[in-house]
């Protein structure tokens, strides 16, 4: 190998690549945060159930009207919560990949979110 670094490859260019690593990472980072501070709500059986998640993947608020629920149809609420559990996780997820798509180029880099 020849001396100072790879071959075909200036000290210049491995600071400029460091240097754009360090800026990407600042970024994936505030993005991040942004991200987590975020809430995403779903809606499911015509607004009778709501879910609200929040950037951590974790559910944070669930609102059920009173109509909904039923005695004689527990089974009914039980499907309606789970789906706008998922539906609001499955948001928060979306909205994560596309804001990391659109920082790292489409790349897909695992293990960042």
């Amino acid at each position: 190998m020849a001396r100072g670094g790879f071959p075909g490859m200036g000290g210049g260019n491995m600071n400029s690549l460091l240097k754009q690593a360090q800026k990407m990472q600042k970024q994936m980072e505030k993005m991040q945060e942004e991200l987590e501070n975020k809430t995403f709500e779903a809606s499911v059986g015509g607004g009778t159930v709501i879910a609200v998640a929040s950037g951590k993947r974790k559910i944070i608020d669930i609102k059920i009207k009173p109509e909904v629920v039923d005695p004689d149809d527990v089974e009914m609420l039980q499907d309606l919560i789970l789906s706008a559990c998922n539906e609001a996780l499955n948001r928060a997820e979306e909205e994560t990949a596309n804001e990391m798509s659109k920082l790292t180029g489409g790349m897909n880099l695992p293990g960042l979110f």
